[in-house]
């Protein structure tokens, strides 16, 4: 059983785009998003994914992706995904041996970058980049699921 082990970070400031590896666009719908699961499809260049996630809050949850046809993925984002759908930029920072995952938000969660390092056990350590501000693992409106229910730009600042 696959298991997901990560943490979420605001960002304090930009100081991260200086150590960008590299980019990659990602469009993605919720096919079904529930009290125990979420069902997502995701796009990105000419690649696509089915991904299933236990809806466990916390670092930590059951994660299952699979590679899908490219035209299936389409019609399902157009046809079947709850709305909107979640556009954003995944940026790729390598810091010593982890990757770190900073997702530029577009469309309708334009202006909110959230940044996250998956790891390998429970209780690897790792170290917090400068550019890192408060952690939001456990509050729900991160989770991209929710921000498709819940747009950024709804949120009262």
């Amino acid at each position: 059983m696959a298991l997901e082990i990560e943490h979420k970070f605001l960002l304090a400031n930009d100081d991260w785009r200086q150590e960008i590896d590299h980019s990659i666009y990602y469009k993605q719908g919720y096919l079904s998003n529930n009290p125990m699961t979420s069902v997502r499809v995701r796009i990105s260049a000419d690649q696509a994914w089915i991904n299933i996630k236990s809806a466990t809050i916390g670092n930590h949850r059951h994660e299952f992706e699979y590679e899908i046809p490219l035209e299936d993925a389409q019609q399902l984002l157009d046809e079947l995904c709850h709305q909107p759908l979640i556009e954003k930029t995944r940026h790729f920072v390598h810091r010593q041996q982890h990757v770190w995952e900073i997702d530029e938000f577009k469309g309708d969660n334009a202006g909110l970058i959230v940044a996250e390092v998956e790891l390998s056990t429970l209780e690897e350590h790792f170290d917090k980049p400068s550019w890192l501000g408060l952690e939001v693992t456990e509050d729900l409106r991160y989770y991209n699921n929710n921000l498709c229910k819940n747009p950024f730009k709804n949120w009262n600042k």
